[in-house]
């Protein structure tokens, strides 16, 4: 029975110690990737704050102008809501915590009496709520690891066409905001129409010194602007869920590595253990037979 008990713990460090070489890799691959992706955040920064800054001034130019495309809508008949996870999983709480804050946001809108549109980026977003029973009209796959403009450009074609027909009246953006390497916080955003930045960007003023001339006018510059606004945001937060999902997989990927040491020391005892079991017993066998033939002289 010692026998079989070893042979059992055997097999079962033998597979740990081959899940711990699958979760080390894992967590190499994921550390490699964070400093490249935020390296690319920061590359990124300069085209989203000077997109920013010029609708900050455009607004600041004619706010009547732009209150179309710079307001909070009061009457919501119809809002898309974009989520944004991973096609992957084994990265901690990445994917549960925008998930549920999306399924948080479109219970709440539904409440309100607001018909909710799904799309959704990443395979565990799709995969989530269909099996919620919640129709997802459309979902994006493939590049969330490594995004491109080109992706984001088409995920925002697709998202701003109800909106500029009109059968839309808002667009609102649930991802990961990338803060620091320490911090990842799930953040609501609203895309459509654009939002005002509450402080100014990159030192903008908060009022326009000198004259300044807008060809076209603000109105019809900010139409053309907004998709390319649009745009940017959406690829920002591809960027910064990109670097989450990297840090979180490398952290929940370090606690597995971490777990399956601790595993395999705990089943070398057991069987070192069982091992000693067994060969004292065979020593007792041993003496209790030379005993008995002891006797019998």
């Amino acid at each position: 029975m010692a026998g079989g008990q070893e042979r059992i713990l055997r097999r079962r460090i033998k597979s740990v110690q081959s899940t711990r070489k699958i979760t080390k890799a894992m967590e190499l691959i994921a550390a490699s990737q964070i400093s490249r992706s935020q390296a690319r955040i920061v590359a990124n920064r300069p085209y989203r704050h000077g997109m920013r800054r010029i609708i900050v001034e455009a607004a600041l130019a004619d706010p009547a102008g732009a209150a179309k495309l710079l307001a909070t809508p009061t009457d919501v008949d119809v809002a898309i809501v974009l989520v944004v996870t991973g096609d992957r999983g084994l990265s901690g709480a990445y994917n549960s915590a925008a998930l549920r804050a999306g399924e948080r946001l479109v219970r709440k809108l539904r409440a309100e009496g607001t018909h909710v549109r799904l799309f959704c980026i990443g395979k565990k977003a799709g995969a989530f709520y269909r099996f919620r029973g919640m129709e997802v009209e459309e979902s994006f796959v493939g590049f969330v690891d490594r995004p491109s403009f080109t992706d984001a450009r088409r995920v925002a074609s697709v998202i701003a066409a109800p909106f500029i027909d009109g059968e839309v009246q808002q667009v609102l953006l649930v991802s990961t905001r990338f803060l620091s390497a320490a911090t990842q916080a799930v953040e609501v955003e609203q895309l459509l129409p654009l939002a005002m930045p509450a402080v100014p960007v990159d030192n903008a003023p908060t009022k326009l010194k000198g004259y300044t001339e807008f060809e076209p006018e603000v109105e019809k510059l900010l139409t053309s602007l907004a998709p390319r606004a649009l745009e940017s945001e959406i690829f920002s937060a591809l960027l910064e869920g990109a670097a989450s999902f990297h840090v979180s997989q490398q952290r929940a990927m370090a606690a597995a590595t971490d777990n399956a040491d601790e595993l395999g020391q705990t089943l070398s005892r057991i069987m070192n253990r069982a091992r000693q079991d067994s060969i004292t017993t065979e020593i007792m066998e041993i003496v209790s037979g030379a005993e008995a033939l002891r006797s019998g002289k």
